[in-house]
């Protein structure tokens, strides 16, 4: 009789005990154990015992837990549940007393996540995600972090904008307030006057769509009415209580980011227990107050916040994590372009140095699964995704 493993897909720990209870299986140690932490769920059936013994001790000094039944068949054999992070089920596939065929398996069902999104839905127009998609920058500021995207005249950011579209950017994202860490906020009458005018003289003049870049919920209504298609909100809903309803009254789409505070105090503090978890329920949420605000589940995209609120190693776990991200069933926007993670990590203290080491997050991205990679250097960024879209998909884009 052969194993049979099973992956199912949870969103928390209330789905994950609905689906362990519907599974004949006990969830009050599972309530308790895994509070605060993104759990995955295997189902493993028809195991020896003595390999469901090792499951279980091997899992449990993980961290992690193994919940039994017994089947009774020709010989005795074990049914398990196995409740823990991805981190610690990756751990317990690499333990080499496992079978290997066990833990090839487990590994396969591990990396298999939901399909992933074709199209995202915006104002007027519907991009298609059937190879990966680039978001250009355009800043209309004079301080963000990278000097070469600062724009400030509205001539010198049409210039920009229409040379970003020919270079081939499939969706350029104005904004007018820098969220570097420590940048102070722009007040409502400025950040107006910097992206209005801008995408309301860009619309006419590339073919692209427009996104704008605010957490203000005011910003993003007059950007839309003014010709944007999209509205890119670093915080997620969370900095303006009458953000959901904006877009949902506007009719665009709606880009959800991850973040931990504000960008003058965000660095501060970069400890996470499970920083994916984390992650996962804070964008979940995100997506439940969007579509309970009247927004379409087809305009919405989810963004993980590389570099707002995280460390070094934490931008570099989300990276490494990336699939994780896909039980959330969105689109998935990767801003990774320049950030200063790639300088700690490099050695390179000027952002203008950082192309190489941003077009190698681009690439394990689009293997990772991500569909829409916001970067400076459109043009570099587009042939990277595409190369390594090709090798993914052993065909050409």
């Amino acid at each position: 009789m052969a194993v049979s493993v099973e992956s199912l897909a949870v969103s928390g720990v209330d789905e994950l005990c609905r689906r362990l209870a519907d599974a004949g299986f006990s969830t009050s140690e599972v309530e308790v154990q895994m509070a605060g932490v993104f759990p995955r769920l295997v189902v493993i059936s028809d195991l020896p015992s003595a390999e469901a013994a090792l499951l279980t001790e091997t899992l449990t000094g993980l961290g992690g837990i193994a919940l039994e039944q017994t089947q009774v068949s020709a010989v005795k054999r074990r049914r398990l549940a196995l409740v823990a992070s991805s981190s610690m089920l990756q751990a317990l596939a690499r333990f080499e007393p496992l079978d290997p065929h066990l833990a090839a398996e487990l590994i396969r069902q591990l990396d298999t996540g939901p399909p992933m999104p074709v199209q995202l839905a915006g104002r007027h127009c519907i991009l298609s995600l059937d190879r990966p998609r680039i978001m250009g920058v355009l800043n209309v500021t004079p301080d963000s972090f990278y000097e070469g995207s600062r724009q400030v005249a509205l001539d010198d950011a049409l210039r920009q904008g229409v040379r970003l579209a020919a270079e081939g950017a499939d969706l350029i994202d104005v904004g007018g307030e820098s969220t570097r860490p420590g940048a102070a906020t722009v007040n409502l009458a400025e950040e107006l006057e910097r992206v209005v005018p801008v995408i309301e003289r860009l619309a006419r003049e590339v073919d692209c769509p427009l996104s704008v870049d605010t957490n203000k919920s005011q910003v993003a209504a007059a950007a839309v009415a003014a010709g944007a298609d999209f509205v890119n909100d670093i915080s997620g809903l969370q900095f303006d209580p009458g953000m959901a309803a904006a877009v949902a009254q506007s009719g665009a789409g709606l880009f959800l980011m991850h973040t931990r505070g504000r960008p003058l105090s965000m660095q501060q503090d970069t400890g996470y227990r499970d920083l994916l978890g984390e992650i996962i329920d804070y964008l979940k949420a995100a997506v439940t107050q969007a579509v309970t605000a009247g927004i379409s589940e087809q305009r919405l995209a989810i963004d993980p916040g590389i570099g707002f609120g995280k460390s070094t190693e934490g931008n570099l776990e989300i990276l490494q994590r990336l699939k994780e991200l896909h039980c959330l069933g969105r689109p998935l926007l990767l801003g990774t372009s320049r950030k200063s993670f790639i300088g700690r990590a490099l050695g390179l203290e000027d952002p203008a140095d950082r192309l190489s080491g941003t077009l190698a997050t681009v690439s394990l991205g689009v293997a990772a699964g991500a569909q829409i990679f916001r970067v400076h250097d459109v043009k570099p960024a587009r042939e990277a995704a595409l190369m390594a879209w090709a090798i993914c998909h052993q065909q050409m884009p």
